[in-house]
């Protein structure tokens, strides 16, 4: 039963220190390590290890790291980025805008979207504006975290959430309940920023130019992947609005929007070939690793024990318990005891404000988080460490635990 434990704490530490000797570990090989030992020592079976990895997921990725490949690759990204920041005058207000536009992106296009999409866009403005990227991607980070807080459909719990808490009209109560707060928590990351980081963020911007489409035939086939994913985006938020019992899953909107590129552009080979493959293999191992800990059971013992839905609680135990086995899993877990016990909306309100912004404690609490920092080392050989993570998010989310807890009690 300890095993799994064991394995996932060795992970936590060698993400934490992601050196041995001279060996430099990336986040997938550790990620891997970890799903080969609970495979080695029998914690796990072949069969529940290929089972508990999520295609839904993996698909998911795919098609967003396709479209994501494109967009760079045609230079229709730079086209986007200099629509967006062409305003921005100097490195706090570039900062405030890339906090502001990904996190009320990330509640409409998902959060993992927009760290696949917004990776490349943020090292671009760093190295264009001789700004320092860690501030950058760490604003990244917490934007699509924080910001996929107030909607259904902004990462998947949330979603599991609205379809089986009882919900009524998702969109309205989670808006009503957690724009707000959400907001606020957004510009407190910016103060957090500003203090850690107020050095690097001094500057005065360079002047902003629009860079020429490098690919016109492959931007146009962007360009309709973007037009097809807001509108099934739409066509989903309709659905779930009017409970018309008719919805699709987010990979098919992900396949779909990624079709155009696959099929038509004569460069679909070099895209495919420079798909993150390592960041799909994380996920994969990460799955195998956290199927091995939920069927310890240990984690499930100690929450089934406490039984406890006041707001407070549901956020400490949300955000403690998704570092350890993630808040999707979390979520499924917690969800039953809620209801039984007669949770109203702000009871499932706090359980999505939680399970959430423990993606800002630390590197593991969020999936997005990962995929930054595995783009990061891919594209610019940049990382964000555990501790410099865990420097500003851990007073941020302390300090949006206590946001969310004022508008919720």
């Amino acid at each position: 039963m300890l095993i799994p434990i064991i394995v996932l704490f060795l992970v936590f530490i060698l993400i934490a220190i992601r050196q041995i000797g001279s060996l430099r570990l990336q986040i997938w090989q550790i990620m891997l390590f970890g799903a080969l030992a609970v495979l080695i020592t029998r914690q796990i079976t072949l069969v529940e290890a290929l089972n508990s990895i999520n295609l839904d997921i993996l698909l998911f990725l795919f098609g967003m790291f396709i479209i994501g490949y494109a967009l760079e690759e045609s230079g229709y990204l730079s086209y986007i980025s200099y629509k967006i920041f062409k305003k921005a005058k100097s490195a706090d207000m570039l900062l405030l805008i890339i906090l502001f536009s990904a996190g009320i992106a990330s509640a409409f296009l998902m959060n993992d979207t927009l760290a696949i999409i917004g990776t490349p866009i943020v090292l671009m403005l760093a190295k264009k504006h001789n700004i320092q990227s860690k501030p950058l991607l760490l604003a990244l980070a917490f934007a699509i975290t924080t910001g996929s807080v107030m909607s259904p459909i902004g990462n998947p719990q949330n979603l599991l959430i609205a379809i089986n808490g009882n919900v009524k009209n998702p969109f309205v109560t989670f808006l009503r309940y957690l724009f707000i707060p959400t907001m606020i928590n957004l510009f407190l990351a910016f103060v957090l920023l500003k203090f850690f980081y107020k050095e690097q963020l001094k500057n005065v911007l360079s002047e902003n130019y629009q860079e020429e489409i490098k690919d016109s035939k492959l931007a146009k086939l962007c360009k309709l992947s973007f037009i097809l994913i807001i509108i099934l985006i739409i066509v989903k938020i309709i659905f779930i609005s009017l409970n018309l019992g008719i919805d699709f899953r987010l990979t098919y909107i992900a396949l779909i929007a990624a079709f155009p590129v696959i099929a038509l552009s004569e460069k679909r080979i070099r895209i495919i070939k420079n798909v993150d493959w390592h960041t799909i293999i994380f996920f994969s191992a990460m799955f195998i690793l956290m199927q091995s800990v939920w069927n310890s059971g240990f984690f499930q013992m100690a929450i089934s024990n406490l039984n406890i839905v006041s707001t407070e609680m549901i956020l400490a135990i949300s955000i403690v318990l998704s570092q350890l086995i993630s808040n999707v899993p979390l979520v499924a877990l917690y969800l039953p005891i809620l209801t039984h016990n007669g949770a109203l909306t702000k009871g499932m309100m706090a359980l999505a404000a939680g399970s959430t912004i423990a993606g800002n404690l630390f590197i593991l609490g969020a999936a997005s988080n990962v995929i930054v920092i595995q783009n990061a080392e891919k594209k610019a050989n940049e990382t964000l460490t555990f501790f410099e993570f865990a420097k500003i998010g851990v007073p941020l989310t302390v300090i949006n635990s206590i946001i969310y807890w004022l508008f919720l009690s």
